[in-house]
Formats: structure tokens, C-alpha cells, sequence
């Protein structure tokens, strides 16, 4: 029964990537009334999200500035790779079975092509099929969406924190830049731009038949994330930039052994035949 359900997982995944993409206008459009009106976190805040997701990321942000006189810039360097180390094994649970999942998207190719009539008789064939190429491959279709779930609300509380921590918007010049300002070089947006799209382009990598929504996010998020770094605080673009060079190391050593392991199961399946 279980895996019956996840026979829908194409469906499933358009889903959670039309919900991936309104989450993240949700987020931008939240990020910006804030930032046009402030509404600065503090341990007075009310409200189970400001109180306990927010302003702990926000006290942990302005700690670690403190520890290193009062940089906010490299507070914000080190708080991101804090973050991104304790949700890492979420992270890799979740890219190990994506990759998996990308590894037998030509064997799932072949059973749709196989099993082409809309007719019940036939679809019911095809989800059996599919089901039995997901036991072979021990790949849960569904269990990408858990890491995901778990992850976002932290990511998006340590936004919200950026944006509404006083002393961020009052930190003044790092590096080139202020922090509480757009870049003035847009040097940050292009760099968050690009590792966006290098991020996702090697999360990609290997995948046969990537799907038309795949393919335009692929192009749509880099842009949308270069537009909102431009008008942003440097703060937020600085938070991206880390986190997608942290990604991409992240991404870059996790995919090989995932990929042999794949390839190693499907030639012990061969050998067996």
C-alpha cells in the first residue's frame, strides 16, 4: 500500500516544486515589508516563531559578532556554516535520494515508454513496476521531502534573523560593503547569482530527461536570487553567497560515493541475470 502511494511521486514532486517556488515569494515578500518597516527582534518578542526560532538566531548572531569584535559580517560567515554543519545530515539524507532517484530515472523512462496507454489496466502496470524498481534499488521516492520539511523553517527563521537583528542594519562597512545596504558594486548579487545556478546545475549533473519544471528553475531561481541581492541588504546576500559555496562543497563530495553505490547495485543486478 505504501508504495502504491508513492507511485504519484511525479506528480508529487511538480507539487513540491510549485510549493518550493511560492514559499520562496512568500519568504521575499515577508522579507521585504519587514525591511521597509523593521520591526527589530528582541527577548521581548511575542509570538512562538519570533520568540523561539528568531530571536535565538538572532542572539547567536550578535554572541558570536561580540566574540569577534563586533564584525556582523563575520558573525553572519560563521553562524551560516554552524547552521548548515547541524542540518547536514539531513542534508546528505536528502541529496543521497535525490541522486539515487536521478540514477534510475532512465530505467523509469523506459517502463513509461513501455507502459505508454492512459488506460487503468495499464497505469495500475506501471506503478507496479515502478514500485518493484524502487524495492530494487532500496529508494524511497518519498523520503526527500522529509530533510526538506524539517530544514526549511530553520533557514527561514535565520532570514527572518538577518533582516531583524538592529545591529546588522546598524554594523556598518565589511569588506566593500555595508551590510545594511544593497551592494553597492553588486559584486555579492552576482556572486549569489552564480552559485545558485553552479548549486543546482551540479545537484542536476547526470540526471537524463530533467523535466521542463527542473530545467526552468534551474534558470528561474538564479535570477531571482541576483534581482532580490541586488535590492536587498548586503546581510541577506552575504547569507546566500556562504551558503551556496557550502552547498556546493557539500554537494561536490556526497555525490560521487552515491553515484558508485548505484552503479555497483545495478551491476550486482546484472551479474545475478
Amino acid at each position: 500500500m505504501y508504495f502504491e502511494k508513492a507511485g504519484r511521486i511525479t506528480s508529487l514532486k511538480k507539487r513540491i516544486l510549485l510549493l518550493s517556488t511560492l514559499l520562496l515569494l512568500v519568504l521575499v515578500t515577508a522579507g521585504c515589508a519587514t525591511i521597509d518597516n523593521p520591526n527589530y527582534i528582541t527577548a521581548e518578542s511575542t509570538g512562538f516563531w519570533s520568540k523561539y526560532i528568531v530571536y535565538p538566531l538572532s542572539w547567536l548572531m550578535t554572541t558570536v559578532a561580540h566574540t569577534f569584535g563586533n564584525s556582523y559580517g563575520l558573525s553572519i560567515i560563521i553562524v551560516t556554516i554552524l547552521i548548515r554543519l547541524a542540518i547536514l545530515p539531513l542534508m546528505i539524507k536528502q541529496t543521497k535520494n535525490s541522486k539515487a532517484m536521478q540514477a534510475i530515472q532512465p530505467e523509469i523512462q523506459k517502463l513509461k515508454e513501455k507502459y505508454s496507454s492512459k488506460d487503468a489496466k495499464t497505469q495500475q502496470q506501471l506503478q507496479q513496476e515502478t514500485m518493484q524498481l524502487f524495492q530494487k534499488h532500496n529508494v524511497n521516492p518519498l523520503a526527500g521531502c522529509f530533510p526538506l520539511l524539517i530544514q526549511m523553517p530553520i533557514l527561514i527563521g535565520f532570514y527572518q534573523a538577518i533582516i531583524r537583528t538592529e545591529g546588522i542594519s546598524k554594523a556598518g562597512d565589511f569588506l566593500w560593503f555595508d551590510l545594511g545596504a544593497p551592494d553597492p558594486y553588486y559584486i555579492l548579487p552576482i556572486v549569489a547569482g552564480l552559485t545558485t545556478f553552479l548549486q543546482q546545475k551540479i545537484m542536476m549533473s547526470g540526471m537524463e530527461g530533467a523535466n521542463p519544471q527542473m530545467t526552468m528553475m534551474l534558470y528561474l531561481m538564479p535570477a531571482m536570487i541576483l534581482i532580490f541581492a541586488i535590492n536587498f541588504p548586503a546581510a541577506l546576500a552575504l547569507y546566500w553567497v556562504v551558503g551556496n559555496i557550502f552547498m556546493i562543497i557539500q554537494t561536490y563530495f556526497i555525490k560521487p560515493p552515491v553515484m558508485q553505490n548505484v552503479k555497483a547495485r545495478e551491476g550486482a543486478g546484472g551479474a545475478k541475470k
